[in-house]
């Protein structure tokens, strides 16, 4: 189990996400966009626009999937 928070996935606060694997921690950090969003917390729509954005552009949207995926891997288990 490994951790990463909403800034270190490009978001602007420090909400832990945990999983096994960097897919967890990332499908964490959408469902954490999308709530907080959805309850009125303006200061996330930038990164949830961004997120949504990202698979319309396929190979940018990659990029930041690997690069996502490499910092999971650095870093140490819980």
């Amino acid at each position: 189990m490994k951790t990463m928070t909403c800034r270190e996935l490009g978001g602007p606060c420090d909400v832990a996400h945990h999983g096994a694997t960097a897919n967890d921690v990332i499908k964490a950090q959408d469902r954490h966009l999308n709530e907080v969003v959805a309850a009125g917390d303006e200061t996330h729509r930038a990164a949830l626009e961004e997120m949504k954005g990202r698979w319309k552009r396929p190979l940018a949207g990659m990029g930041w999937y690997r690069q996502a995926k490499r910092d999971f891997a650095a870093l140490p288990e819980d």
